[in-house]
């Protein structure tokens, strides 16, 4: 495993990206000498590196339960994979408006108020652009989607519903599957509404089945779960006729890499690494999640202990609420001069994220906390904080400590 260059440091920021998993850094290693040949070359070096290329696309697909490696299709990461599908179902609808004359002049969108900027933004994107309708559907209290709210949403032109499987900042994990099965029984419409969720924080904390989740497109991360900065989008049988495909069309202009879905010389050694941190995920999840949960729960236990509970919000910790094993949103509440990014400044060793920004000087809360509807101070006051596969209770017990000193530094 890559390790933190300052040994004194303590990383909780594990939602933000991981290191590299030792298993997949050799994987890495031994493609970049022996997989280096272009894969679409019809000498065996090449034919060597496209058959590492189908491998990990067949690991990719087992970890999600994809019924076709053919499903898979690499990118360069998540922001390109959400792009695309946006981009697919728009041309689609298009597609669809010369057969169908009554259709309404613009596809229509529908989102969370939580997700990630790579949906939100490429859903405002065609929005201000005039080339699609968005619709957003807020979070309640706990952090979740109400599926029925959304459903109230749909019009004759809805094509896509885009949401998030776990949220980032709190954990929250959304109620994908169900909002799926519900959508699964309108279809049959003239406009067929395609579900798609961004699962880059899902995977190798929580078990994610594209077949039990019934989505149509599902967003991979490897820089998410210890594999390398690239990505890769699942399309339900995208390579299947017309009545059964997901639609999928390339956003760049080039030659006919990954069936035409993506131009561009593969770059293998990186995949070769994605499908090592699958394979690794498939193998181990169970394992990964309950140390990672193990550790979580010792943390706000430990936090619990040293302020007290009445001293702290856990944000997204509610009844009947599930929430990603090992990640804490925790607001420091006994003062107002507990800002987040205050805590971090003065903490010695803790490397943690706000999830909120301070641009010269102007200080802007989680847009998460208070889509929650959560007190814009306690917003302020907020952490996140999230452990990796490898965090120690000694860890822990560092990281409280700092906060606690962090805290008397501010008050002074």
């Amino acid at each position: 495993m890559c390790e933190n260059s300052n040994e004194k440091k303590v990383y909780l920021d594990y939602n933000a990206t991981t290191p590299l998993d030792a298993e997949v850094i050799q994987s890495i290693t031994e493609s970049l000498c022996k997989g280096w040949s272009n894969p679409s070359s019809q000498y065996n070096a090449g034919k060597d590196a496209k058959a590492e290329i189908n491998k990990s696309r067949g690991l990719i697909a087992q970890m999600i339960n994809a019924n076709f490696p053919s499903d898979i299709v690499f990118l360069s990461g998540g922001t390109e994979a959400n792009n695309v599908v946006f981009n697919s179902v728009y041309i689609h609808y298009q597609n669809l408006k010369n057969k169908i004359n009554d259709l309404d002049p613009l596809p229509h969108f529908i989102i969370s108020n939580v997700e990630h900027d790579s949906v939100k933004l490429v859903a405002e994107h065609y929005e201000k652009n005039g080339l699609g309708e968005v619709s957003v559907a807020n979070v309640d209290s706990t952090g979740a989607v109400r599926v029925k709210d959304i459903l109230n949403m749909i019009r004759p032109n809805t094509i896509l519903v885009s949401i998030m499987l776990a949220n980032n900042e709190t954990g929250v994990i959304q109620p994908v599957e169900d909002l799926s099965a519900e959508i699964k029984k309108l279809n049959g419409r003239r406009v067929p509404i395609f579900v798609h969720t961004d699962a880059a924080q899902a995977i190798g904390k929580i078990n994610v089945d594209a077949e039990k989740l019934m989505v149509d497109y599902l967003t991979i991360v490897g820089h998410k779960f210890y594999g390398p900065k690239i990505g890769a989008l699942y399309a339900r049988n995208c390579l299947g006729n017309d009545s059964e495909k997901s639609p999928l069309f390339h956003l760049f202009q080039g030659a006919g890499q990954e069936s035409g879905l993506r131009p561009g010389t593969e770059n293998t050694p990186m995949i070769v690494g994605l499908g090592k941190a699958c394979e690794l995920v498939t193998k181990n999840l169970e394992k990964y999640s309950k140390q990672m949960q193990e550790m979580r729960d010792y943390l706000e236990n430990k936090l619990i202990e040293v302020f007290g509970v009445e001293n702290l919000r856990f944000n997204g910790k509610s009844v009947g609420t599930e929430r990603l094993p090992n990640t804490c949103n925790v607001s420091f509440i006994s003062s107002p001069k507990f800002k987040g990014f205050l805590i971090l400044k003065n903490c010695d060793y803790l490397e943690a994220s706000t999830g909120s920004c301070c641009h010269s000087g102007e200080f802007r809360a989680s847009k998460i906390l208070l889509a929650m509807n959560i007190d814009l101070n306690v917003a302020a006051n907020a952490l996140r904080l999230s452990v990796g596969r490898d965090t120690t209770k000694q860890e822990i017990e560092l990281v409280v400590q700092d906060i606690q000193n962090s805290l008397k530094k501010i008050l002074n």
